[in-house]
Formats: structure tokens, sequence, C-alpha cells
């Protein structure tokens, strides 16, 4: 390609990644950009092969294909084009008759050599291989159209070297894809068609990590196009999951099965086979399955999931270490435990790298180390049982740290807690139900990362909870300062008490990183809060978010405070002297998060108001497994892209600078 490397752009227009030509930044290019980074970096053709908005001839009249893939080489003419792809924005219906799936067979059937064709909208998408037989046209329907290289079996059936990456928001297309089959297919509600779907994924993550037998997680197009097959699809990804219920009980009921018909069951594990949930990077699956999740099990109580760039920065401005023990007591989907998890299998990675040995030995002492800290580092506490399964799930697709996420009140006071979460909590930590029976007893965590629920519409009125609490009681100022008085609130919104339950899940010297509505740091009615935030921890960090960091669905502004528990010398130090010590305090202002109130992304600009672009760097490896067959991690050339309008890695690259001269403790 000559075309000329373009580093800048007017408002609302991109660059084609194919052609490098100016397009207007519509639905409908949105979903092409994504398709045109997957035919390059998830199924191998190369730009010369893809033409964008290609003219062809129907008849006497003339009209333009999105995307048209030609053979390795081959000349750009109609009678050369082999895959014809059309994208439509997703108000668009297959069935729609000037856009829909007929639309793009009457482009193949114009195109003599076309074998393949791929509709889209981006919730719902067609694939097919037009086969000649005599006179007669066969519309075959199978899952994917090829890759460059690959079989075209590999698409019915594919193998564990043909499995691909995702890219970009392919994952998440899917995924949506898939969920969007159900609801319509099976006649099921939102939440019960994500459950379903839920089953299905673990069971595909389960078949890639079956080593060394053959993948048994696919649907060729021949068993999707009669019954008999896709109940031998039914039968066979039920044993799959069958194997799940055995290794999950804590998630899956014995009873449990996949209730998806066989026609909706099979089409769903068609459209995922081809991905590699394993190899797939960490944020590519964490923002997909976020989004779905939220999509679907977002409650009424308070719930509104940390943006995924927020709990990177709050994470490394923990700056975790590879033996401690991380909590998040209102985990949601588990953003927090995942990123964690991953932050610190990357460090020991990197180490590794650093040391230079990379002996086969090597490597499996470091895969075993890390499926050790994925098992007895990470935990989660959530009220919601819906949440609790989607953060296991979470934590599955990222390395199965999922057995120690827990369904609980983190509120309530350690002996109203359920026998068995006692006893399966207990046992996670190394200790003994016995004791764990006050609030004193809960000190067992070196790092907490949590956005707990927070809004007046959620009170705590249960008095034995509010009890434990030094602020779950009325505080009265004396003498210039605050004290608690024996009188309890009569209500208290739960962020209030979460600091402190918080403060007594921490060791002495331990961290956390809470997110805070900005009430509690300004209001005067709340300055008895302040005052024993700073009494009992020392504060490390403030950070003040940006207005629209939960928009569009919450405007509460929000800070992030990093706080360190106190040690009982220090407190008794500053008692015995009066007053508090002198220490710094990092403050910083998040002024860009990379989206405005209505949920857009937005990119950051040069002083001409044009949107930046930037040379795609190398990946580096995120994975967690090395590639089952040879044992490296293939490193890729990312594509060019738009910067995101976001603050937060500066903020923590200034924290992480500004705490080499602090003097914190860890």
């Amino acid at each position: 390609m000559t075309a000329k490397l373009v580093t800048t752009l007017p408002d609302r227009k991109i660059c084609d990644y194919i052609d490098q030509k100016i397009r207007s930044d519509t639905p409908e290019e949105y979903i092409r950009q994504n398709i045109e980074r997957r035919l390059v970096l998830e199924l191998g053709y190369s730009r010369d092969q893809i033409a964008v908005e290609y003219p062809i001839k129907i008849g006497s009249n003339r009209t333009r294909v999105d995307l048209a893939i030609f053979p390795d080489g081959a000349e750009h003419t109609q009678d050369n084009i082999f895959i014809i792809i059309e994208c439509k924005k997703d108000s668009i219906e297959p069935s729609s008759k000037k856009d829909g799936v007929d639309q793009l067979k009457s482009y193949m059937s114009a195109c003599p050599n076309a074998e393949w064709g791929m509709w889209t909208n981006g919730r719902y998408k067609a694939v097919f291989r037009r086969l000649i037989e005599g006179r007669k046209t066969i519309w075959g329907e199978p899952n994917d159209v090829p890759s460059k290289d690959g079989d075209p079996e590999d698409v019915d059936r594919p193998t564990r070297d043909s499995l691909k990456r995702a890219v970009e928001d392919n994952l998440l297309f899917s995924f949506k894809i898939c969920h969007n089959h159900i609801y319509v297919t099976d006649g099921l509600q939102k939440q019960p068609a994500f459950f379903e779907l839920l089953k299905v994924i673990f069971s595909k993550i389960h078949d890639e990590r079956n080593l060394p037998k053959p993948l048994d997680f696919y649907a060729t197009a021949e068993e999707k196009a009669s019954h008999d097959g896709r109940l031998t699809v039914a039968l066979r990804v039920g044993k799959i999951f069958e194997a799940v219920k055995a290794r999950y009980p804590a998630i899956f009921d014995k009873a449990d099965v996949i209730k998806l018909n066989p026609r909706s069951l099979a089409y769903v594990v068609g459209e995922l086979q081809r991905y590699s949930f394993l190899d797939t990077n960490i944020d590519v699956k964490g923002k997909a399955y976020e989004e779905l999740v939220g999509a679907n099990l977002r409650g009424d109580r308070g719930e509104f999931f940390t943006p995924r760039n927020i709990q990177h920065m709050a994470i490394r401005m923990l700056d975790l270490h590879h033996d401690e023990r991380i909590l998040d007591p209102a985990c949601g989907t588990g953003g927090f435990l995942v990123i964690a998890m991953n932050e610190i299998i990357r460090s020991l990675r990197s180490e590794v790298e650093k040391s230079g040995k990379s002996s086969s030995g090597m490597k499996a002492a470091l895969n075993e180390r890390i499926r050790e800290i994925a098992k007895q580092s990470f935990f989660g506490i959530d009220i919601n049982p819906d949440l609790v399964k989607a953060t296991k799930m979470n934590m599955v697709m990222n390395n199965d740290g999922s057995g120690n996420i827990f369904r609980q009140d983190s509120l309530l006071h350690p002996h109203q807690w359920e026998s068995e979460f006692r006893r399966q909590f207990a046992r996670a930590v190394g200790t003994s139900t016995s004791e764990l029976t006050r609030p004193e007893d809960l000190a067992l965590f070196d790092v907490i990362a949590t956005n707990p629920p927070f809004g007046s519409k959620l009170p705590i009125k249960d008095r034995e909870t509010l009890s434990q609490y030094q602020l779950g009681h009325v505080w009265a100022k004396r003498d210039d300062t605050w004290v608690p008085t024996t009188q309890l609130q009569t209500s208290q919104p739960p962020e209030i008490l979460f600091i402190e339950r918080c403060w007594q899940f921490l060791k002495p010297s331990g961290r956390m990183a809470i997110v805070l509505p900005d009430a509690i740091l300004g209001a005067p009615g709340l300055a008895y809060v302040r005052h024993w935030i700073v009494k009992h921890c020392r504060l490390i960090a403030s950070v003040d978010l940006h207005p629209d960091t939960f928009q569009p669905r919450n405007g509460t502004q929000t800070s992030i405070l990093v706080l360190q528990r106190k040690t009982e010398d220090e407190l008794r130090r500053e008692d015995r002297q009066g007053q508090l010590n002198d220490y710094e305090i990092f403050m910083a202002q998040v002024m860009a998060m990379g989206h405005d109130k209505r949920g857009n992304t937005v990119y950051r600009r040069n002083e001409d108001g044009e949107e930046i672009w930037v040379p795609g760097e190398e990946e580096q490896p995120s994975e967690l497994f090395e590639h089952a067959s040879t044992g490296d991690i293939t490193k890729r050339r990312l594509p060019r892209h738009r910067m995101l309008d976001d603050d937060t890695p500066q903020v923590a690259d200034e924290f992480l600078r500004w705490k080499e001269d602090a003097v914190l403790g860890w």
C-alpha cells in the first residue's frame, strides 16, 4: 500500500484500516473496521487482498460491496472475488428485502468465483458458501469464512492450532450475536439467556483446557443443517458440560443441564468455536464479558460497574506483590480481581524473562506457580448470587481463580454469616470457623480493591449490623474533635460502613483502593467519617475521578482513595502525642477518562481539534498459558489506532514515581 500515513483526523471521521481512506464514523463503519482487523489479525489475510467498497456490476446496474477479498496475488477484478462481506448497522434486519442476506446472495451470484459470503449487523451474523452442482446452486451455511491459509474444514471442526485470538470488539460481537440468538430462538428472558450462554462458554473453556485430547466443542455446517446433526452437537457438548459440573460444583448443581434447544445450541457453538478463549488478550475478553454481564445482570442495589481503565489505574497504584492476599468485598463482575491476577502474572513472567532462564522446566514451574497464585491469592465476596456466578466465570476465563469467590453480605456481623460460607471462607484463608466470630478476627488480607454499592436508597438499618462499626454510631463533636457515642444511627448508607469493613479486613499496614462518592470527602455532615478515616488510616492518595466516570447510568461524582491501615503502635503513638503525624499525600484529578456522559468513546485531539492516530506497538504476551502445541506465544504488530483521551495511565505512572520517594512500607 502506498497510501499516505494519517496521523490526525477531523471530528467524526476514521481512517480505514485497509485502504487508509478517511470515512465517516458511523455504526456500519464501526462494524466494518472491526471485521477488517479480524480479517488481517485473526484470519491472516493481507491488506492487499482486501478491497473496501469495491464496485461490481449486476446486470445493467452497478453497486459496491462493503468488503471484497481476493486470492493472494490475484488481480482485483469482479471475476476474481473470493469472499464478499456486507456490514450493516444494528437496526437493519437480516430479512430486509433491500439490505438483508438476500442482497449478499445477489452480490455473490454476480461474481462467478465468490464462494464465500458473510452478512452481519453486529448482533446477527449469517455466513454462506455457494456451491454449484450442475445447474443448481447450493447455499451452505458454515460457521465462518475460512482463514487465508486455513483448510475450509477447519471452519467446521477447528484444531487447537487453528483457534484464533479475538481482536478489537469481535469477541463482544460474538457474545452479543449468541445472546441475541438465544433470546429470540429460545424465548428466554435476558437473564436466563445469559446464564445458558454462560454454561456454553464454560464448556468451551473446559474443552480448550482438556489437553491433549482433540477439541470436542464444535458444530459442523452439516450438523447444523439437520435435526439429527443438532442433536449430535447437543450430546457432544452435553458431555463436556457434565465434566464442567464435576470440576466446578460450587458454580453448577449436579442437576444442571444446558437448556437451549438443539438448533440454538448448534448455532452458538458454531459461532464461538473459532476462538481461543485462553489465548485472547485479557482486556479483549474482559470488555466483551463485562459488557455482556452489565447488559443482563445489572441490578438495583447501586451496582455501577467500574470502568476497566479505572480498575487498571487502581491496581497499578496498589503495586501488588506475588505473595499477597487480595480481596474485593463487593466484587460485582470481578474486574478488580481479574486485573490484579493478571498484573501479578505479568510481573512473574517478566522476572523469568529477565533471568534469562527459559527452559521447559522453568516454564512448567512458572505455570504451576501461576495456577497456585490464581487459586490461593484472590478473594471476592458479593451479595448478588448472579454476580457471584458471573465473577467465577470471569476468573475461570482468566486462569481459573474461581475457587475463592463467595456469596455473602460483606457487611454482616461474622456470627450472622451462613454456616456454609463460614466453613468455606475459613478453609480458604487457612483458619478455623471458631476464629471467625468477631469483626476483630477479619484482619486477613494484604490488599483490598473495591467499588462498594453506594446510595441513600440502600440504607443499612439492622441494629446488629450497625453495632459492629464505629461508623454505625452517632458521633458528637467534643473539644474540637469527633468521638463516637453509644447511640446507633437509625440507618447508614452502605458505602460508609464499607470503609470500616474494608479496614477490618486488612492486616495492619495493609492497603486498599476504594471508590467513594465525593460527599464523603466534602459534605459538612460527614466530617466525622473523614475524622475516622485519617485517624485509623494513612491517606496515601486521593484521585478525583471525572464526572462522567459512571455515565451514562450514574452521574455521582466519585474519587478513589488509597488508604493504608495504621498499626496498633502507630495508633498508640498518635494518641500519646495528641495529634496525627504529618506526611505527604498524593493528589490527582482525572480530567479525561475515555468516554463522555452518553458513554461514547472520546479520543485525544491536537490543537486543531483533530483526532490523533499513533502507530501500533508490538503486542505484549498477556496470555496465561503458552500455546498448547508449540509452547510459544507469537507476538504481533498491532494496528495503528486513535489515542483514547484518558488520563488514568498517566495518574498511575505519576503515583508510582512519587511512591519511590515516599516511605510507605510496600
